[in-house]
């Protein structure tokens, strides 16, 4: 009932939306005689007329609309030998108002996007047109090309084979940029792992116009973008590690803290260590990771037992949960702590891997200000774009009224029988000389129907949705007389297919489907290959019991009215009565998938607040003019605060001289400070003069610095930290999103539980980046000339950096991390004590 009050209402409103833009043509149209007198340079000069008021803010695109449709519509007709329809016109002000047009195959939804593309490009701040793949790209953009650089524009294509960041850089720097849905996306989460505002690629997210819009927001929706790579890349500096370790002597190298499950260094351990590694200082920067595989293997190899907190089983190091006695397989010590026990036990090191990045498609493309979208298929997922995207969906009449007559399904008993009644019907039509186009729901079926035709020996083409020019070539010659093509349902989506006059006189294309897809969608799709532009042309359906879709979710009607009829082998039922009794098992599948669509964003939405901050702060650490002095001045208050809190040395209470010895112990393991002048101060006394050494150490050492190379080395690591912190976090988030559904057993939602917790630990990483942040400029030394230091620390953090981007930036492919913990960043971001993570005092704050 309220489904079909819905449909009513959208209904009365696309009519009323439609005869608004049909005043709006007559107004264009006004103008054609106006411009067809114009020469080519005459036309080209209004255009840049045009061009200049708006971007001088004399004039707004709506208000130029009429100017600009008809003089692209005259420059369509000179360059490209085409005039748009009216119907066309109406389809590129729905595109222009951030809508869906939808429209029929073969009306010119390429030609369509002209319109909204010349009159929005007009701003200069560059148009994204998204396809859904790179043959298509590559197609629009080489034909369209001669009408944009009539009107003065520039075009760039974004497709998987640019791998050159400054080929990529120049395509994004076009006005109007053509380039698939991955591409884009990708190149976005790339874009916030770069280190250089420069190295940046794509520009604002100012207008995309999405072809095949249903295609890209509904059917992929379900599969985030997400770009993983290795935590570390050099799996040898375990074994040396260990190595050293074993080297260094217990009480004259190091001393172990059982209580606290801490090693500290002598500083002979430390001249040893460096000797051993051939290293001059082991905790300047470059050396960061070294250090840090060090304190992991020390602990490794004195502080962790085996047969005690772990067992070797099979050529693993399993884990003894300490609180149960139990192995805990599938767990791993974090912090590279578990591959530190395996080059000790000398078992495989295995690497691990974790998200470095990921977004779903609904929110990446929600990052524009104004994104609309075409497609044949959209009313069915209506009621989902308005919701999910705020895209209104507005069906655009056809040029000329459609002649295709879509017959009523055939539905069978079993599919052998569907089958054969499939080849008897091709047979017949192949006889005939009619053009047969099959669409199967899966690559399987597809099989299954060739080697039935290959029996019959009926010449044939199969296609499996590989998506390249070589499918669309094919589909493009699928209209041609006899030829019978068999194809997935979405194969070669996006190309037209056309029939010659002798086709017509023979009825035109006919479309067999082999079984109802899970989308009605799908289906309409299917059969839209058939009459376009009023060409004749057939459509049926061919569906047995034994289908996927009705065996599971069809009504039992269906089965009912055939053990009624007593149909005997090889008889089939058709009615509209069956006809809609297999749509609702469509709408019932169709509700399961939006329903998952609808979890996946909800989820990522709670990520993607955070997201934002974190790429905004990272933004702003990459402008050169930004002034990092207050924050490090804020993280180091912070920072004393936690390692007083840590040592039990809160405000208000005493304190004991345990708890003074602790502190002194982590400020020089953890900051390389000898605490002065401590005894008997109070905490607001103790934390100030915790504060003051820090500060007093930090000058004297970055003062040397020229401002500028002071400034950028903050930046960095300020940056490199971030980036450590934040995918350890993104891996926290997606253990917390895996197992947050079991809460539901405890008559708790899920989601909302999710929202608590994630943002609990958001909050977490904020704190822990500032104290990571304060660490790590502390731990800096130089001991050359301060200047050559500096400009080689600088030269190899960035080489670094580079080098780790790249690595990372190779492997985008949408897939999981495995289950493990972040380990010291492969760029030699620094150490990363995870002893104070999660174990700080309040919270102070969030990005600031």
């Amino acid at each position: 009932m309220l489904q079909s009050l819905i449909s009513k209402f959208l209904g009365s409103r696309n009519t009323k939306l439609i005869k608004q833009y049909q005043k709006e043509v007559q107004k264009i149209n006004a103008l054609e005689s106006l411009y067809q007198t114009m020469s080519d340079e005459q036309l080209q000069n209004a255009f840049n007329e045009l061009k200049i008021k708006v971007q001088n803010a004399q004039e707004s695109l709506q208000s130029v609309l009429h100017e600009s449709f008809a003089i692209t519509r005259e420059a369509s007709k000179r360059v490209l030998g085409m005039r748009h329809f009216d119907v066309q016109l109406i389809g590129g002000m729905v595109l222009n108002d951030g809508r869906i047009a939808e429209m029929k195959t073969g009306e010119g939804k390429t030609l369509v996007a002209t319109l909204a593309v010349c009159l929005n490009a007009l701003c200069g701040r560059g148009v994204h047109v998204v396809t859904v793949n790179d043959y298509l790209a590559n197609r629009d953009a080489k034909e369209l090309e001669p009408l944009y650089n009539f009107l003065g524009f520039s075009v760039g294509v974004i497709t998987s084979e640019l791998r050159d960041d400054t080929l990529r850089l120049n395509a994004y720097a076009s006005d109007i940029v053509y380039g698939t849905n991955n591409e884009f996306g990708f190149d976005y989460l790339r874009d916030n792992m770069k280190y250089d505002l420069a190295q940046k690629v794509q520009r604002e997210h100012y207008f995309a116009i999405i072809d095949e819009v249903d295609s890209i927001l509904i059917d992929e929706a379900r599969t985030p973008l997400i770009i993983s790579g290795p935590v570390n890349r050099t799996l040898e500096h375990y074994h040396f590690a260990n190595s050293v370790a074993q080297e260094l002597k217990n009480e004259i190298d190091f001393s172990i803290d059982e209580k606290n499950r801490v090693i500290l260094l002598s500083e002979e351990g430390i001249k040893k260590a460096e000797l051993l590694f051939k290293v001059d200082n082991l905790y300047s920067i470059e050396n960061a990771a070294l250090s840090h595989h060090l304190d992991q293997a020390l602990k490794a190899n004195y502080l962790f037992i085996k047969d005690k907190d772990y067992v070797v089983q099979d050529n693993e190091v399993v884990i003894v949960d300490e609180f149960t006695g139990r192995l805990s397989e599938g767990r791993r010590f974090s912090e590279g702590l578990h591959q530190a026990i395996e080059a000790k036990e000398k078992v495989d090191i295995k690497e691990e891997s974790q998200t470095l990045a990921d977004i779903t498609f609904q929110n990446y493309f929600r990052l524009y200000e104004k994104l609309s979208g075409m497609t044949g298929t959209a009313q069915t997922e209506a009621s989902e774009f308005l919701q999910i995207y705020n895209l209104e969906v507005v069906s655009i009449p056809t040029n000329v009224p459609v002649q295709r007559k879509d017959l009523n399904d055939l539905i069978y008993k079993s599919e052998k029988e569907k089958f054969n009644a499939l080849i008897s019907k091709i047979t017949e039509l192949h006889k005939k000389g009619q053009p047969v186009l099959v669409g199967t729901a899966s690559i399987e079926k597809s099989e299954i129907l060739h080697e039935l035709l290959k029996k019959q020996r009926i010449p044939h083409t199969v296609l499996n949705a590989k998506q390249h020019s070589k499918e669309a070539e094919i589909i493009k010659d699928a209209g041609v007389k006899g030829a019978v093509t068999i194809a997935t349902n979405m194969a070669g989506r996006g190309v037209d297919i056309k029939i010659t006059d002798e086709i017509r006189s023979l009825g035109g294309l006919y479309i067999i489907g082999t079984e109802r897809h899970e989308s009605r969608r799908i289906d309409n799709q299917l059969r839209g290959r058939a009459g376009r532009q009023g060409d004749p042309g057939v459509s049926q359906f061919y569906l047995s019991l034994e289908d996927s879709l009705l065996r599971i979710f069809g009504s039992d009607k269906i089965k009912t009215i055939m053990e009624k009829l007593g149909l005997k082998d090889g008889e089939h039922i058709e009615s509209s009565l069956v006809t809609r009794s297999v749509e609702s098992a469509q709408k019932k599948v169709e509700n399961l998938h939006f329903e998952s669509r609808k979890h996946l964003l909800e989820y990522d939405d709670v990520a993607n607040e955070q997201r934002k901050a974190v790429y905004k702060l990272r933004n702003e650490l990459l402008d050169e003019q930004c002034s990092l002095d207050e924050r490090i001045k804020t993280n180091r208050e912070i920072t004393a605060q936690s390692l007083l809190y840590k040592a039990q040395i809160l405000p208000g209470d005493s304190y004991d001289s345990l708890s003074l010895s602790t502190l002194k112990a982590q400020l020089k393991e953890e900051l390389g400070l000898e605490l002065q002048n401590s005894e008997g101060l109070d905490y607001d006394d103790l934390l100030s003069q915790v504060i003051t050494q820090m500060e007093q150490s930090y000058e004297g050492k970055m003062s040397k610095l020229e401002a500028a190379q002071r400034k950028e080395i903050e930046r960095i690591i300020y940056l490199q930290v971030l980036d450590s912190s934040w995918r350890e976090h993104l891996y926290t988030m997606d253990n917390l999103k895996t197992g947050i559904g079991l809460r539901g057993y405890n008559q708790k939602d899920p989601l909302v539980e999710y929202k608590k917790e994630s943002y609990n630990l958001f909050l977490e990483f904020v704190e822990n980046l500032k104290i990571e942040t304060t660490k790590m400029l502390s731990i800096i030394q130089l001991r050359e000339k301060e200047e050559q230091a500096a400009n080689k620390m600088l030269q190899n953090m960035q080489e670094d950096l580079e080098e780790d981007f790249q690595a990372f930036s190779t492997n985008n492919a949408t897939q999981k991390p495995k289950i493990s913990r972040n380990d010291p960043c492969p760029c030699g971001s620094g150490k990363k004590y995870k002893l104070c993570h999660g174990k700080s005092g309040p919270k102070k704050g969030l990005l600031a």
